[in-house]
């Protein structure tokens, strides 16, 4: 199945494999726990051998909707239920939380559910916050929360690490993973903490100046080209930095040109929606995953912007 979708549940915008559920509005946790297929459970049970004699240490997560085993995991592993996940989202932002999207990867190993927070303004633009969450249910990675906020005029993510708030948030499946989720949910991640102190960041980088040399020295650390580079690195290297300069130069920059904001704002652009040089089967995908972990060439062009 294309992107690895197994179900889905989406608002108005088709993604781009073209699966899943469409819906006008987007619903509160119950609804769309049912509308993204998502409601069903695991259980544990015991591994065998093929002697029929139990493997000790181990226990089968087994999807009880058709019995599927979705991994085999260690006897400390605790399983976080679908119905837990759209529960701790809700608690962390409060309010009446709607979805955007919402699903299961992997023949249900991975689930992921994306809710919408109110808009803020970020240096007088509107910015429409998204908090992510995802699990596994194979035991190949933990939970995940993460804020993922989204410039409305170019539709851009403006993912940055800041060291005045978190945004990124995991979890280990230990034997206390409610007891953590808990703690969470009170102290550890505070999604309104980032947005603001994304707006007061923004501020500072739109009130810093950037000449056209210092724009070029920042793509030259971007994209750098040496003596032992070959003309197709060095072609690729040209092209992305062309690249760059067309985001930086595009409609939506403008009041922000000259400024460190504005050159974030560029780079935000490259990794959201320009093209790969190899346009894989799973680009969209895998981009997707690196912006929400956070983008590498997003954060070196935080660092050489805000370092100078």
């Amino acid at each position: 199945m294309p992107a690895n979708v197994e179900t889905m549940m989406y608002v108005r915008e088709k993604p781009w494999h073209g699966l899943g559920t469409m819906v006008e509005e987007a619903p509160v946790s119950a609804d769309a726990l049912r509308l993204a297929g998502l409601d069903w459970t695991v259980r544990q049970e015991p591994v065998f051998d093929g002697e029929g004699r139990i493997i000790r240490g181990y226990r089968a997560n087994v999807r009880d909707s058709d019995g599927s085993v979705l991994g085999i995991v260690g006897e400390r592993y605790r399983v976080v239920q679908n119905v837990d996940a759209f529960s701790f989202t809700d608690g962390l932002i409060g309010g009446s939380v709607r979805y955007e999207t919402a699903g299961s990867l992997r023949e249900g190993r991975q689930i992921w559910l994306l809710a919408k927070m109110p808009e803020r303004m970020v240096a007088g633009d509107e910015v429409e916050p998204y908090l992510c969450f995802t699990n596994s249910h194979d035991g190949s990675g933990g939970i995940k929360v993460c804020m993922t906020p989204i410039r409305v005029v170019c539709n851009n993510t403006l993912n940055l690490a800041l060291g005045s708030a978190r945004r990124i948030w995991t979890l280990r499946h230990t034997e206390n993973v409610h007891d953590r989720l808990d703690e969470a949910r009170s102290c550890l991640f505070r999604a309104n903490e980032y947005m603001t102190g994304l707006a007061e960041y923004a501020e500072r980088a739109a009130r810093l100046r950037m000449m056209d040399e210092d724009i070029r020295d920042i793509l030259n650390e971007l994209f750098p080209v040496t003596e032992k580079s070959t003309e197709r690195e060095k072609a690729n290297a040209e092209r992305c930095k062309t690249e760059f300069m067309v985001c930086y130069y595009a409609p939506d920059i403008e009041k922000f040109r000259g400024t460190a904001w504005g050159v974030i704002n560029a780079a935000s652009d490259l990794v959201t929606h320009s093209m790969p040089h190899r346009n894989t089967r799973n680009y969209a995908a895998n981009n997707w995953g690196r912006i929400m972990d956070g983008h590498a060439i997003m954060d070196k062009t935080v660092a050489l912007c805000m370092g100078r």
